[in-house]
């Protein structure tokens, strides 16, 4: 299996430019499958703060990377939609979401906010002991007590005891971003959710602030009003 990636054939949510060189890195295994982009290309060409591999693991052997609240030594890691990225000696802190376009970008946050995530629920089931097992959006798998959650809802989960802290359930009237497809990085709320008979996507139709548009069900996700992060300030 090749160690490279051609930058042509790269995701079109990986913040890299196509035309500059042949290859870019390749992202192991682990969370967020083939959409996730390796921890170094964020690092290298997004930050800026390292020029190579090797400064990027030099970094991470200092545990002063911390994604999700915890240190990471891997720097082809991949990392994906709604992940916290924190600086803590540099007191920066990073949520990664969508800009115009869908491509993956730094959302600058507080600490306070640096604290927890948000996961959209893709999957649900009961578990031994009468809890409820949900599975998020890059693979993530959480145990909660209650069983009002449902497919497409979004939770909240804290860092560091993965319990879930805000729940926000996808109907209309809710506020989501779309994180792909045409209309990637616009926010809006869904005034239709058009349930389409047999296996084929719904479609949501959501207003945003340049007026009315339509994608499927899979490429929104709910999100709170202080979400966005913006002035660098978030609520959560």
């Amino acid at each position: 299996m090749t160690k490279h990636q051609k930058r042509l054939s790269v995701p079109k949510s990986w913040p890299v430019e196509r035309k500059t060189n042949v290859f870019t890195v390749k992202a192991d295994s682990g969370p967020h499958g083939e959409d996730g982009v390796p921890l170094v290309v964020l690092l290298r060409d997004v930050l800026g703060y390292v020029d190579s591999k090797k400064e990027a693991r030099y970094a991470l052997s200092q545990d002063s990377i911390l994604i999700n609240g915890e240190p990471i030594n891997d720097e082809q890691r991949p990392i994906g939609m709604f992940d916290i990225v924190a600086f803590p000696g540099r007191e920066e802190y990073y949520r990664v979401f969508p800009d115009e376009g869908g491509r993956l970008a730094l959302t600058e946050i507080d600490a306070d906010a640096a604290d927890s995530r948000l996961g959209k629920i893709e999957g649900k089931r009961q578990v031994p002991g009468g809890d409820t097992q949900l599975t998020l959006h890059d693979g993530t798998n959480i145990l909660a007590e209650e069983s009002e959650y449902s497919t497409n809802d979004s939770v909240v989960v804290d860092n560091d005891d993965k319990s879930v802290v805000a729940h926000f359930p996808y109907e209309e009237g809710a506020l989501v971003t779309a994180i792909s497809g045409n209309h990637g990085g616009k926010i809006g709320e869904v005034t239709e959710i058009d349930v389409t008979p047999g296996s084929g996507s719904n479609i949501v139709t959501v207003d945003a602030d340049d007026g009315l548009f339509e994608t499927v069900e899979e490429y929104v996700v709910v999100i709170d009003e202080n979400f966005t992060g913006e002035d660098g300030d978030d609520d959560e």
